[in-house]
């Protein structure tokens, strides 16, 4: 009789909607549990929500849980953003508390018998101590947990942008929520804003930023908390973008865990 791969025959599920003996019994099978990462509440300019990252950390989680019978934790909604503590409403973890929160909820997953994880890190500002945090945790534990940073899963080119610049609130977070959850973006009040940015000399040194709209603060400057221009984005750049975004979550998952696949080194 040939048994069966771990996982196999179980379809993905969101933890927060199984009961307890339900989680046991899926732990037991040495599932792989992916941790989406998005704030609750950081400020995306005049035109998106606050919560537009964990919106899209989490429907990055559903369209996993719909193609691979893989556990998707509740959305991490706090976090390590320092550029934008300042703006009404955003909310920010010093790097070391964040660090510590995640942490622990790693853990916790592995005391209860979860060997395999992985984070997907809707943010910027969140990648150095969530490396920080990873890396401990493996040295106290042995258990490797893999991190997806949207930096690297997101690419301008999947969603055909046209702005000249990006990088917060922009063409391709707006066209997202077009995509997402369309009735919370006002469009209507998306505006360009480049800051002091284009132009400004690329050197391979790393220079803390955050957002300010005092126009004499030099590369900090932004008028709206705005990097990109918004006013661009469409729902179905949105659309081809979160397609790339899954499918390179999906397969890179699958390349790692290859049993979550069909067998031939894709996603199901």
């Amino acid at each position: 009789m040939t048994t069966p791969a771990r996982g196999a025959g179980a379809a993905g599920a969101f933890l927060e909607d199984l009961t307890w003996p339900d989680a046991a019994r899926r732990f037991a099978d040495d599932p792989v549990v992916v941790v989406p990462l998005g704030a609750f509440a950081k400020e995306h300019g005049p035109h998106l929500p606050l919560k537009t990252d964990s919106v899209i950390a989490r429907a990055l989680a559903r369209a996993l849980v719909e193609r691979l019978p893989v556990l998707a934790a509740p959305v991490v909604g706090f976090g390590y953003y320092p550029a934008f503590r300042h703006y009404p409403g955003s909310q920010h973890l010093a790097p070391e508390t964040f660090a510590a929160l995640v942490a622990e909820i790693l853990e916790g997953y592995v005391d209860q018998g979860v060997r395999r994880l992985a984070v997907i890190n809707t943010g910027v500002s969140t990648e150095a101590p969530l490396q920080v945090a990873v890396r401990e945790l493996y040295e106290r534990r042995r258990v490797r947990v893999a991190v997806a940073d949207i930096r690297r899963f997101a690419r301008a080119e999947d969603a055909g942008l046209e702005q000249e610049l990006g990088g917060h609130g922009d063409e391709l977070e707006t066209s997202l929520m077009l995509a997402i959850e369309p009735g919370s973006v006002r469009l209507e009040r998306a505006a360009t804003d480049y800051g002091h940015h284009l132009g400004a000399a690329a050197t391979v040194y790393y220079q803390p930023a955050i957002f300010d709209p005092d126009v004499s603060s030099g590369i900090d400057y932004s008028a709206t908390g705005v990097r990109g221009d918004p006013t661009l984005a469409t729902a179905e750049k949105g659309r081809r973008a979160f397609r790339a975004m899954v499918d390179r979550l999906a397969n890179d998952l699958v390349t790692l865990f290859p049993d979550l696949g069909d067998g031939n080194g894709r996603s199901r």
